[in-house]
């Protein structure tokens, strides 16, 4: 069967990984010019942190991002397993009880082991949460490295080129647009989220380290050689393709919070997109004839794509089955 999957993000690539290594005849379409340029996936964090998603996310969340870590790690080489730290200074200590009761897989951890961890925080946290099991990776490299994966399983990936220009021959189609998808999917709307990228000689961590706050909960994954991207903000909305004064001054601000030494580090990009998502911010597979709709990923992209690929291929090889995510499980969300 010839497949046309249109989007190179990370659930468009992901989809075409999938149907590719069942033997499908894939071609992937995408507007943009280089892999995932012009996707959500470019500003990803890359933390492949199910358990600690628990504490805001929907249960298929942390279940079906269980999935992501073994995907990953069979698919690229830029995973690293080195666990999540969970931190909060004392005076927000009700912040990472609350944290705890909400999600699960962790170890609470006293000053002694937050140095043994991350000896660059010796010093400053008396508590936190530590999640041996998770992960992170490198979106960016990630993406490349399965678009060579892809070009080395002889499939096609048509880059610069609108969809109703490609002319493609095709049995079926897998829309994986994000939110270019909203003329056929109405109830998708953008969650802005703004990252910053950095670079400090100074700062040596070797795992994601999320630092509570009542007002603007922070990340910062190591990308490696001294580089860290650094986010938080989730914006209800769809505009703005700039990152917002308030948002450096916060993201820069808890980061220093987090370790002074990040006061003298290099700001190397700031980026901003929206995230698509659905009402209830779980993602959605829906079928309107001989078009696949996979979409609504959130801030959850590299975790959940591999599960929601693996339920793609499901709907197309037996049209009457309806996988967890499908619409047809969820009535009361179809669009009209």
């Amino acid at each position: 069967m010839r497949i046309t999957i249109i989007g190179a993000g990370v659930a468009g690539l992901t989809c075409a990984i999938a149907f590719s290594e069942r033997g499908f005849d894939v071609t992937v379409v995408a507007r943009s010019e280089r892999i995932g340029a012009d996707s959500c996936s470019w500003y990803a964090g890359g933390m492949l942190a199910p358990w600690c998603e628990g504490e805001s996310a929907e249960e298929p969340v942390v279940r079906l991002g269980q999935q992501a870590l073994d995907w990953w790690e069979s698919h690229v080489d830029c995973v690293e397993r080195e666990g999540t730290l969970v931190l909060s200074h004392t005076r927000d200590a009700s912040e990472l009880m609350r944290f705890s009761r909400r999600s699960s897989a962790y170890e609470t951890v006293d000053a002694g082991r937050i140095e043994a961890l991350e000896p660059d925080l010796a010093g400053r946290f008396r508590q936190g949460l530590f999640f041996p099991g998770e992960g992170h990776l490198d979106p960016r490299k990630a993406l490349e490295q399965l678009a060579e994966t892809l070009r080395r399983r002889g499939v096609r990936l048509q880059l610069g080129t609108d969809m109703d220009k490609a002319a493609i021959q095709s049995d079926f189609t897998v829309d994986c647009r994000g939110r270019a998808a909203k003329d056929a999917l109405t109830d998708l709307r953008g969650v802005k989220g703004e990252m910053i990228i950095i670079r400090s000689n100074e700062v040596n961590l070797s795992r994601p380290v999320r630092l509570l706050h009542p007002r603007i909960p922070l990340y910062v994954v190591p990308r490696g050689d001294g580089v860290y991207m650094v986010g938080a903000t989730m914006i209800e909305s769809d505009a703005g393709r700039r990152i917002s004064v308030r948002s450096v001054l916060e993201l820069l601000g808890a980061a220093f919070a987090l370790d002074p030494a990040f006061g003298e580090a290099e700001i190397l990009e700031t980026g901003v997109d929206a995230r698509p998502a659905f009402p209830d911010n779980l993602p959605r597979i829906r079928r309107r004839g001989q078009t696949l709709y996979v979409n609504g990923l959130y801030r959850h992209g590299f975790l959940l794509a591999p599960a929601l690929a693996r339920m793609a291929i499901e709907a197309v090889i037996d049209p009457t089955k309806t996988p967890e995510l499908m619409d047809e499980n969820y009535p009361e969300r179809q669009s009209a």
